[in-house]
């Protein structure tokens, strides 16, 4: 746990730059919301390509090196799409195909990672104590970078001015460092592989099915959370470096938000938890829809870098809970759940994407930015009455001989 721990602590400075930075880069060379999303949807396909890929890779690699792969993909695959000279449909799709490959290996390995060396009454801390790292890195993060940028472009050195998209580069080059130090510490953990072989199955109990439709239904919300702040804070507010600034404001207050739950909150506080993450973001929903000013936005942002760990915190304990039941009941091998979720997840992140997309085509893109994320956030509230019967089931099965 405390390798694991440390290893994702230095993969939460690299996570808001692919998160935030990336899609902001794609929005300043292209100018069009719709080639974010398409960006977006090519990298969600990416993710589920590399999942099915890591489950074969498994029968012949430790699981510690298809993470450390992931890990360090990710920060070139990065450095491949910033060389890109020009951004039509064709490069984004194979830029963004490349990230979410990188993508794939990190997600699914270290869920499996996490979901071998936790147990059910560990997990609210291993979680709180992960989102708080992931909460400062928040702050600290986009803060840094964005008055990085803002101070790069249009310097000189050894006189030659740079341009912003130089600037992104050297950003680029010292997310690398930090994915090689990201590897150097968790080689030196000891991780075991999946026992069973076999992984691909189309049929599953009951409880994984309401499983992959709350997986569904997180997806729908998740694909808007990497596009729609750096959208929206570049069309109505202004640059990189405002958007860096708000998520500082709302991550200070939600890192120690974060951590204390973490510390007191017992696995049976789940719900509450989960339900508080659903109200705040469907509020912050609202304000950007009826508002859409800078005034919204910053809302918006506000309630969603609160809700996401909070979210997090509540849900990955949930799902893994799940698996543990499952796997008890069906006696299959935990990558096969960890595999199919990823199926739930994407699609309810290119149901999300595509909602989007048509929105924008067929009425507008200001319409499509005011009221799609409303309408994904209230559906998304029908997730709390299906986790409460994930919950309860779940702790049946767990609990009998």
């Amino acid at each position: 746990m405390r390798t694991l721990l440390k290893t994702n602590l230095l993969y939460a400075l690299v996570l808001p730059v692919v998160e935030i930075f990336v899609g902001a880069y794609v929005m300043r060379n292209t100018s069009d919301p719709m080639m974010v999303a398409i960006y977006q949807l090519f990298m969600y396909i990416g993710v589920l390509s590399t999942s099915l890929l890591n489950g074969f890779l498994l029968k012949h690699f430790s699981v510690k090196t298809l993470y450390a792969v992931g890990i360090l993909v990710s920060g070139v695959s990065m450095f491949a799409m910033m060389l890109v000279k020009s951004l039509g449909v064709f490069e984004l799709g194979i830029t963004g195909f490349a990230l979410g490959a990188a993508s794939g290996f990190f997600w699914t390995n270290r869920y499996l990672l996490t979901l071998n060396n936790t147990k059910d009454e560990n997990r609210n801390y291993f979680f709180g104590l992960e989102s708080f790292f992931f909460s400062i890195t928040s702050i600290t993060v986009p803060l840094v970078i964005g008055v990085f940028l803002s101070l790069l472009d249009g310097s000189t050195i050894l006189g030659h001015t740079i341009n912003i998209n130089q600037a992104y580069l050297f950003m680029t080059l010292g997310v690398n460092v930090v994915t090689v130090c990201a590897v150097i510490v968790l080689w030196k953990g000891k991780f075991e592989n999946p026992v069973q072989k076999d992984f691909i199955y189309f049929r599953f109990c009951l409880l994984w099915r309401k499983m992959l439709l709350l997986s569904s239904l997180k997806g729908m919300v998740q694909g808007f959370l990497v596009t729609a702040p750096a959208i929206l804070v570049l069309k109505l507010v202004g640059d990189e470096g405002a958007l860096g600034l708000i998520q500082s404001i709302s991550g200070a207050m939600t890192a120690i938000l974060v951590y204390i739950l973490g510390r007191i909150a017992k696995p049976k506080d789940r719900l509450k938890i989960f339900v508080s993450g659903l109200a705040l973001f469907f509020i912050g929903t609202l304000f950007n829809g009826i508002l859409f000013s800078a005034t919204g936005v910053i809302m918006f942002v506000l309630c969603k870098t609160i809700f996401q760990p909070l979210f997090d915190l509540a849900y990955n304990p949930i799902m893994m809970q799940a698996v543990d039941a499952t796997k008890k009941i069906e006696k299959r091998n935990e990558y096969a759940y960890i595999f199919s979720h990823e199926w739930g997840l994407f699609l309810g992140r290119a149901s999300g994407l595509i909602l989007f997309i048509c929105l924008a085509y067929y009425v507008s893109q200001d319409f499509a930015l005011k009221y799609a994320l409303i309408i994904v956030a209230g559906i998304q509230l029908l997730a709390y009455p299906l986790a409460k019967n994930i919950i309860t089931n779940s702790s049946k099965v767990l609990k009998s001989d």
